[in-house]
């Protein structure tokens, strides 16, 4: 009935879809509490609830350094230094910005390298929605996964950002209103307090492990603050804001919410191990914890809630890697598309990475592993060319494309081929230095409109 709610306001609002800026932006018209609930439901999705809950049983604190904190973190900061920027330049997609700064061939390749993040990260969700179905009922996980990919596709193409924002709003709702009852139950009911402080140990308090050295704990942080600072389904929500000071506050406020709730998922994750000693998989605590403290009707709530958290980060990262796809690299090639052409394409390339990300998940084994590879891969040369676009006027097309390619290559060799500890960390650096070393030797980039191909001084 709860997803069925979900289906019900897509149709609901597809009625009054007319452009591509209704489906992808919905119409630029959103306010502080919408932004502020749609970024906070976004990105607490199912590593939030399953993945880093399980992580941070398994490995106290030192699990939980992605999320909440990393991740809290990085929406701040968008909010503080980058949503204004962004906003002003009237952009569809962040593919927009490369091609204003850096020019069209920069513009292709960033979106070739924004879309696989989206494609994983939905694929993590869905997964998650597998364990969660899995978890509450005698379905298995692999049938599970089908339904909850079959009803999020249909779910996040035929809605939009507005049915997504919308339903983003109902989820967020449900799901901190389950995550509170949840911990209320549990904290009243429970054991010997001396079991609980032991997991309360200095060694699970730390976010540090026994023996890691500080570049592998700046390596840990990096990826999740600096690898997700420009993800794609965050900036879409800065540019779907009618105004700069309300992408500046709706970021601010959804960080905020973001970090307080993401306290009772890490809390359960700390005190698990007492409550419920020798999981094999720690990314089943939360569900296992609900129906052993919850009574049917609360239980049912909380199942909600969780399927709120996956519903609303997976409708999002589908509809960006859509956007991308059919409105940076697919419209252009046809010329003076209609609106209603503009919407159909984006709903197909929804569709198509939906089909994709369902064969991902029926073949991955963790979902904290999924979200960490989503942020690492691809990102240090996205960050680089954003940062130092929107910060300096030096820098051009050589300058972006190079140090797109060098982060993406020197991850790609370190993380996979030496399995280097610090593979993120590196890549990010040799994004960096690519840069700027090369912005010296080219002229800055005259910066076009992106529909009206004029100079934006002109």
């Amino acid at each position: 009935m709860y997803v069925l709610l979900q289906l019900v306001i897509c149709f609901t609002v597809v009625r009054g879809m007319r452009s591509e800026q209704d489906y992808l932006l919905a119409g630029r018209k959103l306010g502080v509490p919408m932004i502020a609930m749609t970024i906070f439901a976004t990105w607490f999705g199912a590593e939030s609830c399953i993945g880093a809950a399980g992580a941070i049983y398994e490995n106290g604190l030192t699990g939980g350094r992605a999320d909440p904190f990393g991740y809290a973190l990085c929406i701040f900061f968008m909010g503080w230094f980058f949503a204004r920027k962004l906003w002003e330049r009237k952009l569809t997609t962040l593919a927009d910005f490369y091609r204003q700064r850096f020019g069209i061939a920069v513009e292709k390749f960033g979106v070739l390298l924004l879309v696989p993040p989206s494609v994983i990260w939905a694929a993590a969700q869905i997964l998650a929605f597998g364990h969660v179905l899995s978890a509450s009922s005698s379905l298995p996980v692999e049938l599970s996964i089908g339904f909850a990919a079959l009803i999020v596709i249909t779910y996040t193409a035929l809605g939009g950002m507005l049915a997504d924002v919308i339903s983003d709003f109902i989820q967020g709702t449900v799901l901190i209103i389950g995550l509170i009852i949840l911990s209320v139950v549990v904290a009243f009911n429970l054991p010997d307090p001396d079991l609980i402080q032991a997991t309360f140990s200095p060694e699970r308090l730390s976010f540090r492990q026994d023996g890691e050295n500080w570049l592998s704990v700046i390596n840990g942080w990096s990826i999740p603050f600096i690898g997700s600072l420009f993800a794609a389904e965050l900036v879409n929500r800065v540019l779907a804001s009618k105004s700069p000071e309300t992408a500046n506050k709706g970021a601010m406020v959804g960080g905020t919410i973001y970090l307080l709730v993401g306290f009772m998922p890490l809390t359960l994750g700390m005190i698990g191990p007492s409550l419920l000693p020798g999981l094999e998989d720690g990314e089943q605590i939360l569900p296992l914890l609900a129906e052993q403290y919850l009574p049917t009707g609360l239980y049912v709530i909380f199942i909600g809630a969780l399927v709120s958290a996956i519903l609303s980060t997976v409708d999002s990262a589908l509809l960006n890697a859509g956007a991308l796809t059919s409105h940076n690299l697919v419209l252009p090639m046809i010329k003076q598309p209609s609106e209603k052409l503009k919407v159909l394409c984006a709903r197909s390339a929804v569709v198509s990475f939906g089909v994709i990300a369902y064969v991902l998940a029926l073949n991955a084994d963790s979902v904290y592993g999924l979200v960490v590879e989503a942020s690492a891969f691809g990102s240090a040369g996205i960050f680089t060319c954003c940062a130092m676009g929107l910060t300096q006027k030096r820098g051009g097309p050589y300058s972006a494309g190079a140090s797109m390619f060098v982060g993406m290559l020197s991850y790609g060799v370190l993380a996979y081929v030496i399995d280097y500890d610090y593979a993120y960390l590196m890549s990010l650096v040799s994004a960096f230095v690519t840069f700027f070393v090369l912005m010296w030797f080219e002229e800055p980039y005259e910066e076009l409109d992106y529909d009206t191909g004029y100079s934006l001084e002109h």
